[in-house]
C-alpha cells in the first residue's frame, strides 16, 4: 500500500525510501532555511564574545542544533553526531576554552581526517589528543589560553580547518598570521569568516594574496540577523531549470550575501534560470536560453557540485567540472557517490586527477527500479530529487539525511505540488 508523507513521517522512519513526482508546473513561495555556515560561524564568535545577544533567525538544521547543544553543555563528552563543521569548529573552540572536553562522532566522523586542524592547533600550543586512531576523531581537548603567532597551511585543505583556526585568532594573545600555501580553494568561505568576525568587531584581513593577519582584539557581542542559505536555493534553481514551467520566489535572500554560494544567480544563468531580487528576497523563472555545455572549476563553491552534475546530466548537457578535490573528505566521497548514482539512471560520468568530473554525453541502460542511495550525505537526496521533473519518478533512500542542513526541504517540495509517497 502506497501512503502520502509527512515530514514527521520521514524523520521517525530512517530506513525507508520515498518516491518522488512532479507537478506540471512549478509557482511556488518558499521560506528557505537559514544559512547553516552564517549560523554556525556567528554562533562560535557569539561564545567567544561572551555575548548578551543571541544570534537571530538560526537555522534548524541538524548541524546547528548539534552547534548549540555543544556550546551549552556541561558535558565533558560532546557527541556532534555527523556534523563535520562542529567537528572542525568546536575543536578550535575548545582548545582556547578552559576545561577538557572530548568530541566524537559517528562511525562516517571517525573516518573523516582532522590531522591537519589538530596539527596547526598544536603549533599555536594547544594540547590536542588523539581518543584512538591517529589523525582522526575522537578528540580529547585540554582548553586553555593560547600564545598564537605565525604559522603556514596548505591552501587546497577545507576551508573549515582555515575557518576554524581564524574564528578563534582574536582571544590568542599575540593574535595570527596564517599564510595559505599553493592554491586556496573555497576562498568565499574563507571570506565570508573574515567579514562575520570583522563584523563583531574583530580585525581580520587579507595583507597579501596568501596571507591573512587576525590581531589580538576581542569580539563585541552585536544583534546580528542571519541570511537565508544560498546552498538551499540551489535546489530551486535547480527545480526551476528543469521544470517545463516555473516561477519560484524564494524569501530571506540578499543580492549582495556574504555567501560564496550565491554564484548560483550567474551559473543557472546558463541553464535558463532568470533572478529578479525583490524586497522579499529572489525571484526565479525560466527561459528558453540554455547554454550547450558548462565547464566549471568549482574550487569555491564546493557545495553546488551535486546540484549541478545532476542538473546538466539530466538536461543532457555536457560538462567538465573541476576543484573538487574537498567532495571526497564529506559526508561521503561525493565524486564516486556521484559516479555510482547517476550510473543507475543510465549516465556514465568519469574522474580523472582526483578533482574533475566529466560527462561527455555517454549513456548505458537505466536500472530497471533506479533507487538512490543517498550515503548519509544530505546534498545527495536534495540533488537528486527534482530529477523527477524529467524521469516519470525516482526513488530515494534514506531521505530523512535532509535533516542535517534543510530540515523542512520535503515538506517544501510538497508543497510545491510534488508527490511524495512511501511504501509499506
Amino acid at each position: 500500500m502506497q501512503q502520502k508523507i509527512s515530514y514527521i513521517d520521514v524523520k521517525t522512519v530512517l530506513a525507508m525510501q520515498i518516491h518522488v513526482s512532479a507537478p506540471t508546473r512549478i509557482n511556488a513561495v518558499v521560506q528557505l532555511p537559514a544559512s547553516k555556515s552564517i549560523s554556525n560561524r556567528t554562533l562560535i564568535i557569539n561564545a567567544l564574545a561572551k555575548g548578551s545577544f543571541t544570534p537571530g533567525n538560526l537555522s534548524d538544521c541538524d548541524d546547528t542544533r548539534v552547534m548549540i547543544k555543544a556550546l551549552t553543555s556541561q558535558d565533558e563528552t560532546i557527541d556532534i553526531l555527523a556534523a563535520g563543521t562542529a567537528m572542525r569548529f568546536l575543536t578550535a573552540f575548545f582548545s582556547v576554552t578552559e576545561g577538557t572536553k572530548v568530541i566524537t562522532g559517528t562511525q562516517r566522523m571517525q573516518q573523516r581526517p582532522i590531522e591537519i586542524l589538530v596539527n596547526a592547533l598544536r603549533m599555536l600550543g594547544a594540547e590536542v589528543d588523539y581518543v584512538a586512531k591517529q589523525g582522526f576523531p575522537p578528540l580529547r581537548i585540554s582548553g586553555k589560553s593560547l600564545d598564537g603567532g605565525a604559522i603556514s597551511l596548505k591552501g587546497n585543505v577545507s576551508s573549515q580547518y582555515i575557518s576554524a583556526l581564524l574564528l578563534i585568532a582574536p582571544v590568542l594573545k599575540s593574535g595570527l598570521q596564517l599564510t595559505l600555501t599553493g592554491d586556496i580553494i573555497s576562498k568565499p568561505y574563507i571570506n565570508l569568516t573574515l567579514q562575520l568576525m570583522n563584523d563583531f568587531g574583530a580585525q581580520a584581513n587579507w595583507t597579501a594574496e596568501n596571507r591573512i593577519e587576525v590581531a589580538p582584539r576581542p569580539y563585541t557581542s552585536i544583534p546580528f540577523m542571519v541570511e537565508s542559505d544560498w546552498s538551499a536555493a540551489s535546489y530551486w534553481y535547480q527545480i526551476t531549470a528543469l521544470a517545463p514551467e516555473a516561477e519560484v520566489e524564494l524569501l530571506g535572500l540578499f543580492r549582495n550575501s556574504y555567501q560564496g554560494d550565491s554564484k548560483v544567480v550567474e551559473l543557472f544563468a546558463d541553464l535558463g534560470v532568470t533572478t529578479t531580487f525583490t524586497s522579499r528576497g529572489a525571484l526565479l523563472k525560466k527561459t528558453a536560453v540554455c547554454c550547450e555545455r558548462m565547464d566549471y572549476d568549482f574550487r569555491n563553491e564546493p557545495d553546488l557540485a551535486q546540484t549541478f552534475v545532476v542538473t546538466c546530466a539530466i538536461m543532457g548537457i555536457p560538462f567538465c567540472f573541476s576543484g573538487l578535490q574537498s567532495l571526497k573528505i564529506k559526508e561521503t566521497d561525493r565524486i564516486a557517490a556521484l559516479i555510482a548514482e547517476l550510473a543507475k539512471l543510465g549516465y556514465v560520468l568519469r574522474e580523472s586527477d582526483n578533482a574533475v568530473l566529466v560527462w561527455e554525453g555517454e549513456r548505458q541502460p537505466v536500472s530497471e527500479v533506479p533507487a538512490i542511495k543517498t550515503y548519509e550525505d544530505h546534498r545527495m537526496a536534495m540533488a537528486f530529487a527534482p530529477a523527477c521533473l524529467r524521469i516519470p519518478s525516482i526513488t530515494i533512500c534514506d531521505p530523512q539525511v535532509v535533516s542535517k542542513s534543510y530540515p523542512y526541504y520535503w515538506e517544501d517540495l510538497a508543497k510545491a505540488g510534488f508527490v511524495i509517497r512511501t511504501e509499506d
